[in-house]
């Protein structure tokens, strides 16, 4: 009877599916640490990526490649982490194993949440899946009595609610991952070194209570959850008017080489001449000379500059020179104290927080690679990356820029085929673009109106501009002439004008921000205005369609903002060399091209509306 109860009881458990077996271990400071030792060296080559602290205890290490957190030898953290480090190790060395499993790991096994002891050396092959059952919390513990090795390309996978942050491996012994390998979890060899090859990945810490940790070409973050800090970056500096501009130069000409160039914001300098520019692809003023607008814009800028300088610095950046190789950074203040040489790509990943905040100082000249890349991910946003460049921008030949680049008493030079999610600010400098294009974070590019009703226009208050439906005016940034003033009623599809201050000549323009898009709202208008002698009207742009993702890989949309001109409505692209590489008919609202054939690089395309004629053209990047 008895046998049967324990036997009841036992399965019960195990098929209790929330269960929470194991408690896991406060890792203390280690928890901020990608790799860490408590004797021994730690040794980083080939093109590592860490996101974590490193460092050891009793050694020193050897690192060639930017780490994204700080280097700790033989200081009060290295001290303190190897402190945290043995206890930790005495938590999971001391947990009571719920069951016990063969030395062979993966091969297609899945494991529920539990403290498992393990015999002897152990392999891990193939897959192995850790699923939590729906419970965020559940705890995988793996107490290994031997060294763990792992096969090729083995790969440790997380279902149901599993974290990174909740899973354990004690090991008494070598930890040796071998290329390819996926690993997932907290990684603390007892007394043995940690070794991790090209294409390694883990998601998780390796850390040594005494042991070398040699990493070659591969990939190690700090996992997220289980009470790791949000990262959030610092604050943003206040734009005010530098927000309204994708180009602008405080003192300096602003030049374009090649009329191709299109631009989403304004363009202008306070000292000197603005070049070359086609109104025609310019959404946004082009201030062809100084004006009240630069003045205040150069003033902003100062401000927006003294900002971003006298941020302390999170992580330095060890090697400027070797900035991009597919580093990832998150929300931080970063510096680099020389020159940086930007190759390849670089990723920006914000961790889900779509307003954390990217600052990175650099005390020297800033030049790209052709082709480079700063990729978005996991919620970041090109308005809220900065990047503050003492000395000359150069970006090179088809780079894919985000965020707004401020150049400090250095000129900027954008050359062919830059696709720039961002802004190009000098404090002092001459500002160059090459058949690029540049799209000022906030700009919407579609269009719509608003019209006045005023007939008089000097000592009059309270003219109203109706906005269409179609356009939220909430947020939206409104540049008046000298001596207008602006409020919002209740009603958001309202916006009152008064020009009882002065006799007011001039054009309102107005730009739109994402955080008051609505359905196809747009920051380009059919603007009526009064001045002294009366109404005018100014045309908007007119863009027909909006064109995403750019840069694109495998696909992209178009979306028609004109339904009227659908019926007989194609598109065509073309690469460099002119010739046509696709032509397709768009019978729809919203169409999908299939792109996974197109080589990387710059592309062209032409809407040909009802009329055959071209109603849109613009250039595509294909990543």
């Amino acid at each position: 009877m008895k046998t049967k109860l324990l036997l009841g009881i036992t399965a019960a458990i195990l098929l209790f599916p929330k269960s929470n077996f194991g408690q896991a271990p406060n890792l203390g400071t280690t928890a901020n640490f990608a790799l860490f030792t408590t004797v021994g060296a730690v040794n980083i080559t080939g093109v590592s990526q860490l996101t974590g602290n490193i460092g050891t205890n009793s050694g020193s290490t050897t690192v060639f490649v930017n780490v994204n957190g700080n280097i700790h030898d033989n200081d009060g953290a290295s001290g303190q982490c190897a402190a945290d480090l043995l206890s930790a190790y005495g938590q999971l060395n001391s947990a009571t194993p719920t069951g016990s499993l063969a030395p062979a790991l993966g091969g297609g096994q899945s494991l529920f949440a539990g403290v498992y002891a393990i015999s002897g050396a152990t392999t891990l092959n193939l897959d192995l899946t850790l699923n939590a059952q729906g419970n965020s919390n559940a705890v995988f513990i793996f107490q290994i009595s031997g060294p763990l090795s792992t096969g090729a390309n083995a790969k440790v996978k997380l279902i149901n609610g599993a974290k990174a942050c909740n899973v354990y491996w004690k090991v008494e012994g070598l930890v040796s991952m071998a290329t390819g390998t996926t690993m997932r979890g907290t990684v603390i060899a007892n007394n043995a070194a940690i070794n991790m090859n090209a294409g390694d990945t883990l998601e998780g810490r390796a850390l040594s209570t005494s042991g070398a940790l040699t990493i070659d070409g591969s990939m190690v973050y700090t996992p997220v959850g289980c009470g790791s800090p949000l990262l959030t970056g610092p604050a943003s500096p206040t734009l005010a008017t530098t927000e309204c501009y994708a180009i602008f130069s405080s003192d300096g000409p602003v030049a374009n080489g090649d009329t191709v160039t299109v631009v989403k914001g304004d363009v202008g300098t306070n000292t000197g001449l603005t070049t070359n520019y086609d109104t025609l692809k310019v959404i946004g003023k082009v201030h062809l000379i100084p004006d009240v607008s630069t003045a205040q814009c150069a003033a902003d800028l100062l401000n927006v500059y003294n900002y971003l300088n006298t941020l302390t610095p999170d992580i330095q950046l060890m090697y400027p020179a070797q900035f991009g190789h597919n580093l990832v950074l998150t929300p931080h203040t970063y510096i680099m104290n020389a020159a940086v040489t930007f190759t390849d790509t670089l990723y920006l990943n914000a961790m889900g927080d779509t307003n954390a905040v990217f600052v990175i100082q650099v005390f020297g000249a800033f030049s790209t690679s052709t082709y480079s890349k700063v990729i978005l991910t996991n919620g970041t946003k090109a308005k809220n990356v900065f990047w503050e460049v003492n000395g000359a921008v150069s970006i090179n030949d088809y780079s894919v820029f985000n965020g707004t680049m401020i150049a400090n008493n250095g000129a900027i030079s954008l050359a062919k085929g830059v696709v720039l999610n961002g802004r190009i600010l000098s404090t002092t400098g001459a500002v160059q673009t090459v058949a690029d294009t540049i799209i000022q974070p906030n700009a919407i590019g579609v269009a719509g109106v608003i019209t006045g009703t005023a007939t008089t226009c000097q000592g009059q208050t309270g003219v109203a501009y109706s906005v269409p439906a179609i356009a939220n005016a909430t947020g939206y940034i409104w540049t008046l002439p000298a001596g207008a003033t602006i409020a919002t009623g209740a009603n958001t599809n309202s916006i009152t004008v008064d020009f009882s201050m002065s006799a007011v000549s001039g054009t309102i323009s107005v730009q739109g921000s994402n955080s008051c898009r609505n359905g196809t709202a747009s920051p380009n208008f059919l603007v009526t205005v009064c001045h002294s002698t009366g109404i005018s009207s100014i045309d908007a742009k007119n863009v027909t369609a909006t064109i995403y993702p750019n840069p694109f890989s495998t696909s992209v949309s178009i979306s028609i903002t004109d339904v009227s001109q659908i019926n007989n409505c194609e598109v065509r692209i073309y690469n460099v060399l002119g010739a046509e590489v696709m032509n397709i008919p768009v019978t729809k609202q919203l169409t999908t091209l299939e792109t996974s054939s197109f080589s990387s690089g710059v592309y062209f395309y032409k809407i040909i509306g009802n009329t055959n004629k071209v109603i849109q053209s613009g250039k595509l990047i294909a990543q």
